[in-house]
């Protein structure tokens, strides 16, 4: 598959990114972002962070990436293009007494030099900007040749990709838009950076862990910006058969037998090095 040429000419990027800031902007995703904290953590070891390299956090969301690599003393930029989200990562670096700059901007338009930046991180952000060349592009551009960047991204068939393949089956996305869970697999990738970098991944697992099914649920349809927007363009009874759907789905994954939710999903961790 060559990414480079897998989007028609004619999506109306700007209105779908206006759609998703709203639906971003919308509930509280930070409710679910600190639960997958560790993710950041995790991406911050697999790109070897150094003390006192500089790096970008991009569509930062609440700050996961930001606070795991401000903690090995680097000097971190976080940004996100939804306000409240960084506002969510500024409250948590200040009660951690973290240096961070956070930054309003567009995946897609990074405001900074090019190469500025040793290491470029982005979990679970940058793979929902619609426009997977121009953000690709972005990545690669700002950082320096030889640095890093590293990314988590959900895979199609994992728990995460398939939620959202239910839900675009209620809410179908916009003409051409394309899955973010492409960004999950590592030929896509190699497709999006092209001769510029490398592309090393692996498969790792992050698990949810909710009081119950319906616990999960409740926190997504209130708090998660994609699934709180599925839900309110919805009539009463579509409603009740995606909550129907959602709890198979849910079934089907989870590992738990006490009444709790044990919730593996699959994600791809990859370190980019580029090369020129």
């Amino acid at each position: 598959m060559d990414a480079r040429t897998a989007n028609p000419d004619n999506v109306d990027f700007a209105a779908i990114k206006t759609r998703q800031h709203a639906a971003w902007g919308s509930g509280d995703y930070a409710i679910v972002g600190t639960t997958v904290q560790i993710v950041g953590e995790t991406l911050c070891e697999a790109v070897d962070l150094r003390a006192g390299e500089r790096v970008l956090d991009v569509a930062a969301g609440n700050g996961n990436a930001t606070l795991a690599a401000a903690r090995r003393f680097a000097e971190v930029v976080s940004t996100d293009y939804v306000g409240a989200l960084l506002e969510r990562g500024r409250e948590r670096a200040k009660a951690d007494r973290l240096p961070v700059t956070f930054l309003e901007a567009d995946a897609e338009n990074l405001p900074f030099e090019t190469e500025s930046f040793d290491v470029v991180l982005s979990t679970f952000g940058v793979m929902f900007a619609p426009d997977h060349e121009s953000a690709a592009s972005e990545l690669v551009r700002v950082c320096r040749r030889g640095g890093r960047i590293g990314l988590a991204n959900w895979t199609p068939e994992s728990f995460v990709g398939r939620l959202f393949k239910l839900i675009g089956q209620y809410v179908p996305p916009a003409p051409g838009v394309r899955s973010p869970a492409l960004w999950g697999t590592k030929a896509y990738l190699g497709d999006l950076v092209g001769a510029h970098a490398s592309v090393a991944a692996e498969s790792r697992i992050f698990v949810f862990r909710y009081r119950s099914p319906e616990h999960f649920i409740e926190i997504f349809r209130n708090y998660y910006g994609p699934v709180l927007k599925a839900f309110d363009a919805l009539d009463q009874a579509a409603r009740a058969a995606l909550e129907k759907d959602l709890h198979a789905l849910i079934d089907e994954f989870n590992l738990a037998r006490d009444g709790t939710a044990v919730i593996p999903s699959e994600y791809l961790e990859a370190v980019i090095t580029k090369t020129r």
